[in-house]
């Protein structure tokens, strides 16, 4: 039987820790509605509760941090329109939500693809690391996907590499990172991307390709 979001909100609430909400601040796990909740145990009633697009749409719009990511565990990907991608991005207020998000539902989205570039080119940083992180996810986890459309979407980082952002440049560093992994040949273009990031002026550019350069090039 399907759950109410008052039963749902219950549960939320019978699992909070409070006392653990400093900690998780310093880690920039912040929210002012926050519960506290572990990621494990997000997982654990995200399988209890089964798939429920209705009830992710409520969930996310809750404006609760813990009950975001749990919406992200239960709705369905193939359901998720870009009209409710945009709007959950939006609403993001803290990495994990975003990265939570793109790890558990944008990636199976058929549309996760195409709003990479859209949210690329947006100002609110919760938006902007959106487009990163789904595209490090999904140099991972895509595995059908050619190796031609991720290095078509390096340019993006070079366009983004200039927000010197905390949650925005570690996105674009993580994007690079993962995509350099992806292949031997993607690798070589990820590894040309960051040295020419290297020598821009900005001091986010030259921190992600420093960043990056240490992961991606070979070590002696």
């Amino acid at each position: 039987m399907a759950m109410t979001l008052p039963q749902v909100m219950a549960l939320l609430q019978a699992q909070a820790r409070p006392e653990q909400l400093p900690a998780m601040a310093r880690f920039g796990l912040t929210g002012a509605r926050r519960l506290g909740l572990s990621v494990p145990s997000l997982r654990a009633l995200g399988k209890q509760i089964g798939p429920d697009h209705a009830l992710a749409l409520a969930l996310w719009d809750s404006a609760i941090e813990d009950a975001q990511i749990l919406a992200s565990l239960v709705a369905e990907p193939a359901l998720l329109s870009a009209v409710q991608m945009d709007h959950w991005t939006l609403g993001m207020q803290a990495w994990d939500v975003c990265d939570q998000a793109c790890l558990n539902a944008f990636r199976r989205s058929p549309e996760a693809w195409a709003r990479i570039p859209v949210w690329a080119g947006a100002q609110p940083e919760f938006v902007k690391r959106c487009a990163f992180s789904l595209l490090a996810v999904l140099a991972v986890h895509d595995k059908k996907r050619p190796d031609a459309d991720f290095a078509a979407r390096l340019p993006l980082i070079a366009q983004a590499a200039d927000d010197d952002r905390n949650f925005v440049k570690k996105s674009v560093n993580w994007a690079l990172r993962q995509i350099g992994k992806r292949s031997e040949r993607l690798r070589a273009e990820a590894i040309a991307m960051a040295e020419t990031l290297r020598e821009r002026p900005e001091k986010s550019a030259r921190w992600i390709a420093a960043d990056a350069l240490r992961e991606l090039r070979p070590r002696p």
